[in-house]
């Protein structure tokens, strides 16, 4: 195992929001400054998926569990070829915010601490910080631009700097995020099975390439502004929507080429995806207030009246009043907020959910879903 960096506990740090209210702590990881979307998530485990998952590219990660580390971080181990415990091949948040670090992680795969992992991947991380109002805030005001730097051991933050940046803080959401999380050349993933799907990749989560190639479906995953001409020259069986991090309005090409694959060939959009699908389809989409991200959301099916929990990580979601004018009806509602969790074509082989089926972390109690889409691929 290696040690705890030796400065970890003499860092101080500061989160700054864009409307001036500022939290003091201390930091680990890298020592440096970065701005984003300060957003929270009630997970109780999974920080190595979450900090790891391409959704929250351009966010400062907010855990409201209390300790975080505790099990270290797990190896780099491949499973199909892809990483077993991890969701892309490096932490995709700005930086992350937590009440208690642990220093000493107890766990028989911990390879490294958190904070050394942080430090290496050069991400800044502040703890000590009263998560818990923190969550209250972004609660009641919506999620919040913000900045956060950690100094160098013996420092002090720059309070007066900061604040004068408060109302300048660059909007991540008005970047182009899937093109900072998307391949920039085709990858192949190939097993035995007489199917293959195009995984269109604005921001995917290894684990749903794990969950269609152990269903025995080959896996071309593509970047996200592929055209429908470059999709259908593979010939695929389906085609796959990842999910992906921002607001689904920018991805007017991916727009644009599932307008026109929903209509050729089977399709299965998850979360950012299911986003797109929406607007290829003549929906609309808005921003939420300050998102679903947690293990727990319910789904309720609204054909079989079934509710299932789920974990989800979006920003945005589907105006269920817009699938009017579109051919997709509303599969799935969300109980606590009546928004809409999942859709489906009237005709087509063609739908996609709001949440993670493939979890990673739990749970998994939707994965039948990548089933569902085999099925429509004419099984494998």
């Amino acid at each position: 195992m290696v040690p705890e960096l030796t400065s970890s506990k003499n860092k101080k740090a500061v989160l700054l929001l864009e409307d001036g209210t500022f939290f003091l702590g201390k930091g680990f990881g890298a020592s440096k400054e970065t701005s984003g979307e300060v957003v929270f998530s009630t997970s109780m485990v999974g920080y190595p998926e979450a900090l790891t998952d391409p959704s929250y590219r351009g966010q400062v990660l907010t855990l409201t569990y209390p300790l975080v580390g505790n099990y270290g971080v797990p190896p780099y181990n491949l499973n199909f070829g892809v990483p077993l415990y991890f969701e892309s091949d490096h932490i995709q948040v700005q930086g992350l915010v937590i009440h208690e670090l642990c220093h000493n992680p107890s766990h028989w795969a911990s390879t490294r601490t958190l904070d050394q992992w942080l430090y290496d991947e050069g991400i800044p991380g502040i703890y000590g910080v009263d998560t818990r109002r923190l969550t209250k805030k972004l609660r009641a005001h919506g999620v919040m631009l913000g900045i956060l730097q950690v100094c160098e051991a013996g420092e002090e933050p720059s309070l007066d700097k900061l604040l004068a940046k408060a109302k300048s803080i660059p909007d991540p959401n008005l970047t182009d995020l899937v093109r900072q999380v998307s391949v920039k050349e085709p990858v192949h993933y190939k097993v035995d099975g007489k199917h293959a799907v195009v995984l269109i990749d604005c921001g995917v989560k290894y684990s749903i390439i794990r969950n269609l190639l152990k269903r025995g479906i080959s896996v071309m995953r593509v970047p996200y502004d592929f055209s429908a001409k470059d999709v259908m020259e593979y010939k695929p069986s389906g085609v796959f929507l990842s999910n992906g991090p921002g607001d689904p309005k920018t991805c007017v090409k991916t727009i644009d080429c599932i307008r026109e694959l929903a209509e050729e060939v089977p399709l299965m959009g998850i979360c950012l995806g299911a986003q797109i699908l929406t607007l290829a389809m003549g929906g609309d989409t808005y921003k939420l207030k300050y998102g679903h991200r947690s293990q727990n959301q319910p789904a309720l099916d609204l054909k079989t009246n079934r509710c299932y929990i789920t974990t989800q990580n979006h920003g945005y979601a589907i105006a269920n009043e817009s699938l009017k004018k579109t051919p997709l009806d509303a599969w799935f509602l969300n109980p606590n907020d009546k928004t809409v969790e999942g859709v489906k074509h009237k005709t087509k082989p063609v739908f996609a959910v709001q949440w993670h089926p493939e979890a990673s972390p739990g749970p998994y109690d939707t994965e039948f879903l990548f089933d569902t889409f085999a099925k429509m691929l004419g099984g494998t």
